[in-house]
């Protein structure tokens, strides 16, 4: 579902997308930190949001390869990565940098504002007939800046089976560190990443219901 705008009004829209997703999630693309990779263990027990809608089929806020419950007043939004990056010049060079990470680019993201916390449960899609979706999520963590303590699992996402990662990265501006969480599943489509940041640790630890509903109901369309 993409909407067509003005070169002037679209170029507006992608500079405060830009500016509001570095507010939350810091810069990505650059070289990461040492990070390290564990066998398959079982996912640490979380407690569940309360459902509110439901995204990923035709017609919902955003349309993806998959379909999730999103937490209840969490407002999904749908993201026109392609024409944002079409922008060109320093405008659409920095639409790139935050649009896409790794292999990925962010097709939906899930502002927790409107329940009163601060971050995004994020949707990344990737290319039909990349790789496996492990090695995915290993590129996405890979392109994040200053990566740390990577811990990967093999999880059950609703009816999918899929790699979780737990991760740390450091900001050298603020000079804090903070958690962040991915889940990896496969579609005919192209591997899909469900991202959970937030503004430091404590925002990320409050969101985490949010992330373990979509992830428990998670669905391949189709």
């Amino acid at each position: 579902m993409r909407a067509g705008v003005g070169n002037v009004g679209r170029g507006l829209v992608v500079l405060g997308m830009v500016v509001g997703m570095a507010a939350v999630t810091g810069c990505s693309g650059g070289e990461s930190g040492g990070s390290t990779s564990v066998g398959a263990s079982a996912s640490p027990t979380a407690d569940v949001a309360k459902r509110g809608a439901s995204v990923g089929a035709d017609g919902s806020a955003c349309e993806l390869p998959v379909t999730f419950d999103t937490a209840e007043f969490w407002k999904p939004k749908a993201v026109d990565a392609a024409a944002a990056t079409q922008e060109g010049g320093d405008l659409g060079e920095l639409a790139d940098a935050f649009l896409r990470q790794g292999p990925v680019t962010v097709a939906c993201e899930i502002d927790a504002k409107p329940a009163g916390k601060i971050g995004f449960l994020r949707v990344y899609t990737g290319e039909a007939g990349d790789a496996e979706p492990r090695a995915v999520l290993e590129k996405f963590v890979a392109a994040a800046e200053n990566v740390s303590g990577a811990t990967y699992r093999s999880v059950e996402a609703g009816e999918v089976s899929g790699t979780e990662v737990e991760y740390q990265t450091t900001s050298e501006l603020l000079e804090e560190t903070k958690k962040e969480r991915a889940l990896a599943v496969g579609t005919p489509e192209g591997t899909v990443i469900l991202h959970l940041g937030g503004m430091d640790t404590q925002e990320h630890e409050a969101m985490l219901p949010a992330y373990e509903l979509a992830k428990s109901t998670l669905r391949v369309s189709g």
